[in-house]
């Protein structure tokens, strides 16, 4: 019997298992239970037009440049949308999801860790992007949030001559370093609980477990700082409160 086309094997697998993701949120009654199989549908379709311009774009540096300014792009506005972001707010959070990836690659290539080639400025490009995304998300809900539910302290302090920004200073802080708190883990954990994909990848792509661990330790750095840059520029450009946020619910309430 001939073996199944791997397309049809990864359409098998994919299906059980957002069958699996699914059922388990419908089960336990969480809202939106087919959010996951949306986004997985939406991946399959992305991937695919992605791998069919990659073949022919990789090695451009200025078609390379153009897919990361896409990339960006479309962070920031899916940044804006998950967190709420007013149109206002959307300048802080471009300017502050841009400087971290510039200076992550800045750092990267100028130090030679990272060779300055097309493929590879894609590769980390693409990683930092979207890890910086997820750092923005989280710093401007967990931090709402925070004001939110703590206003009584927050008005407190503007009733005594406080700056908005002082007012909300240290849930600011605590904020930023909720939202690294995912990257922070993951570094701890590589290679321990954690195979990092650039790490696999490196590998299969035919380079030495030394040269991808090497590789993969500077995408780690790069997350973080990345996270840190965002995170830190974006909360001291928006994080001061005047008037109570309303209409968002606590993070830890409404993921």
């Amino acid at each position: 019997m001939d073996a199944l086309p791997p397309w049809l094997t990864t359409l098998i697998a994919v299906a059980a298992l957002a069958g699996i993701a699914t059922a388990a949120l419908v089960i336990m009654r969480v809202p939106s239970p087919w959010a996951g199989v949306w986004a997985l549908t939406r991946a399959a379709l992305q991937l695919t037009a992605l791998s069919l311009v990659l073949t022919g774009i990789i090695q451009d540096p200025l078609w390379v440049a153009l897919g990361l300014v896409v990339m960006l792009i479309a962070a920031i506005w899916t940044a804006a949308h998950r967190a709420g972001t007013l149109l206002r707010g959307v300048g802080p959070l471009a300017l502050s999801m841009l400087l971290g990836p510039l200076v992550v690659m800045t750092v990267a290539f100028a130090s030679g860790a990272i060779e300055l080639s097309p493929r590879y400025a894609l590769a980390i490009g693409g990683i930092i992007i979207g890890n910086t995304m997820t750092v923005a998300i989280l710093t401007q809900r967990i931090h709402r949030a925070a004001v939110h539910d703590h206003w009584d302290e927050v008005e407190g302090w503007l009733a005594l001559g406080a700056t908005p920004w002082e007012s909300t200073r240290d849930l600011a802080r605590g904020a930023i370093r909720t939202s690294l708190l995912p990257s922070i883990d993951q570094t701890r954990t590589t290679g321990i609980v954690v195979l990092p994909g650039a790490f696999v990848g490196a590998i299969f792509a035919g380079a030495s477990p030394f040269e991808a661990g090497r590789f993969q330790l500077v995408v780690l750095a790069g997350i973080l700082a990345a996270g840190a840059l965002t995170a830190t520029t974006l909360l001291r450009m928006t994080g001061a409160a005047a008037t109570r946020p309303e209409g968002d619910e606590p993070a830890a309430r409404n993921p």
